[in-house]
């Protein structure tokens, strides 16, 4: 009888034993699971982290080459800001009007010949002198403005509007952004308007730093 009573007690605490050490295991395995559940979440948001780093690092570099005139086949009309909305309209109507002449063929085809004004900071001046009138079309820009680029080809990075200094100072684009220069040494009112290339000194201002002549 002792040794029955002996064995049912040997096997309860086999038993316990048993179950003992599976609770410790199951103890022990909470705090792994945890961490590796933890160090999961970090390594997620670090891909996505660095993902959104690539990609803001991306759309800057783009943004940069814009702005330094090294694209200058892109609309610079939407880098400027604080423009009214009226009159960056008028600017996306003269970017779009003068599209065709990007190809400086077509420029000369509609009449426009080099004045051989070349400056540094503007570019080459091509004119269509039989549209100097008192009218401001901004569609029709009197005057396109050429660069060449690294292989010589010109590329269109301006266009100015002529007015005869005989008549009144013209309206223009609607703001007062837009200035006209009367002393520029020619008889004209003349107003660039930088929609080809983009100027970090203004869509209207007289000069581009970032065109150099060539």
């Amino acid at each position: 009888m002792k040794n029955v009573f002996y064995d049912a007690m040997r096997h309860k605490r086999k038993s316990f034993a048993i179950w003992q050490d599976k609770a410790i295991n199951n103890i022990n395995l909470v705090p792994v699971c945890t961490q590796l559940m933890i160090l999961s979440a970090i390594f997620l948001i670090w891909i996505l982290f660095s993902g959104c780093q690539k990609q803001r690092i991306a759309n800057d570099t783009e943004q940069a080459q814009t702005r330094s005139g090294k694209n200058t086949e892109s609309n610079a009309v939407i880098l400027y800001d604080g423009l009214p909305a009226q009159t960056s309209w008028e600017l996306q109507q003269a970017h779009a009007a003068t599209a065709k002449y990007r190809n400086i063929e077509n420029a000369k085809r509609d009449g426009y010949v080099d004045i051989a004004v070349d400056v540094e900071h503007m570019g080459h001046h091509f004119m269509k002198m039989d549209i100097v009138d008192s009218v401001f079309d901004l569609a029709q820009p009197e005057i396109l403005v050429y660069n060449r680029d690294d292989k010589g080809n010109q590329q269109l990075v301006s266009i100015e509007y002529a007015i005869p200094l005989s008549y009144s100072r013209p309206e223009g684009f609607t703001g007062s952004g837009d200035v006209w220069k009367d002393d520029s040494g020619f008889p004209l009112w003349l107003l660039h308007a930088w929609v080809w290339a983009y100027n970090p000194n203004g869509v209207f201002n007289w000069t581009n730093p970032l065109v150099h002549l060539h």
